[in-house]
C-alpha cells in the first residue's frame, strides 16, 4: 500500500481505536480568495479536523445547495484553476499529512483526461477523490483511480436500493458518503427519521468493507453527536463552515476556523 493511499484507511483506524468519529471539513478552493486558503486550512487542522474535503469550483454543481454554490461561483469568478487547487495541496503538504479529498464534478475530469488529472492530483498530495455526477460503472475512472493509487467515494441517498447500495459499496475504497436529505447541500433544522433508517441501511450493506460518512445539513456538535449515536463512522461538514468563512474577516479567519472545529471535533469523541 502506498503512504498516500494509506492516509485515509490510516486515519478511520486510528479513529476507531479511539472510538472517535471522524470529522471531515469541506472548503472551496479560492473562496473567499487565494491568500485566506492557509489560514482557513491551518485552523481546520489546529482544531482538530481529521480529513479535510477540498471542493473545485463547478459552474453547474448539481450537488451543491446556495451557500456552496455561491462560494464556487465567487471562486469561479476569481479565477481559479486546477493549478491552483494543486499549489495549494502541495502548500498543505509542507505542512501536514493530513487525508486530503477532493470533491469536484465530471466534466473537469474529462477535460484534462482521467489518467493525467488522477496523476497530478496524486503528485500534488491528494488521497481521494469525490465525483457526485460520475457513475459508478466508469471503466475509464476506475482505471486511472486505480494505477495512481487515489481513494474513490461515491455518494448514495435514502432512497438508493438495496442492490445499488452493494454494487456501489464494491467500488468504494476511501469512504461511502451517504447524503442525509433529499436535495442538495444545506444547513437543516433537524435530523430526519428517514436519515437515521438511511444510515442503518447503509451501514449494513456496507458491513464493515468500507467507513461510511454523513453529510449535508450537519452544522452543530449536537448533530454531529447524534449522527455519532446512530453508527456514522464520519461526519462531513461544509456549508456552516462556508458561512462562517463568509462572515468573518481575514485576520480572524484562523482563530473563527479553528473555535468551530475544535468545538465539532469535541462531539467526535464524547461516549455516546
Amino acid at each position: 500500500m502506498s503512504e498516500n493511499n494509506s492516509r485515509i484507511k490510516a486515519k478511520f483506524a486510528e479513529l476507531e481505536s479511539r472510538n472517535e468519529t471522524a470529522l471531515i471539513m469541506y472548503v472551496m478552493v479560492g473562496y473567499p480568495n487565494g491568500k485566506s486558503m492557509m489560514p482557513i486550512i491551518r485552523g481546520l487542522i489546529k482544531g482538530g479536523a481529521d480529513i479535510i474535503e477540498l471542493g473545485f469550483p463547478f459552474s453547474d454543481p448539481l450537488a451543491d445547495g446556495p451557500v456552496i454554490q455561491n462560494a464556487s461561483t465567487a471562486s469561479l469568478e476569481s479565477g481559479t484553476k486546477i493549478s491552483h487547487m494543486l499549489s495549494l495541496v502541495r502548500q498543505i503538504r509542507k505542512e501536514s499529512q493530513i487525508p486530503l479529498v477532493l470533491m469536484t464534478y465530471t466534466n473537469i475530469l474529462y477535460r484534462q483526461g482521467y489518467d493525467r488529472f488522477f496523476k497530478s492530483a496524486k503528485a500534488a498530495g491528494i488521497d481521494g477523490l469525490i465525483t457526485p455526477d460520475m457513475t459508478v460503472d466508469s471503466k475509464e475512472y476506475h482505471a486511472a483511480a486505480k494505477k495512481h493509487d487515489i481513494d474513490t467515494i461515491f455518494l448514495v441517498s435514502p432512497n438508493t436500493s438495496q442492490s445499488r447500495l452493494r454494487k456501489i459499496v464494491s467500488k468504494t475504497t476511501g469512504f461511502l458518503y451517504l447524503v442525509s436529505v433529499f436535495g442538495t447541500t444545506g444547513v437543516q433544522n433537524k435530523i430526519q427519521k428517514y436519515t437515521i433508517e438511511a444510515l442503518k441501511r447503509t451501514k449494513n450493506a456496507a458491513g464493515g468493507k468500507v467507513p461510511v460518512g454523513i453529510g449535508f445539513g450537519i452544522s452543530t456538535p449536537d448533530d454531529v453527536s447524534n449522527y455519532k449515536r446512530q453508527g456514522a463512522d464520519a461526519v462531513i461538514v461544509g456549508s456552516a463552515l462556508i458561512k462562517i468563512i463568509e462572515k468573518t474577516p481575514h485576520a480572524k479567519l484562523q482563530s473563527a476556523v479553528t473555535k468551530y472545529t475544535k468545538n465539532m471535533k469535541r462531539a467526535t469523541q464524547m461516549s455516546v
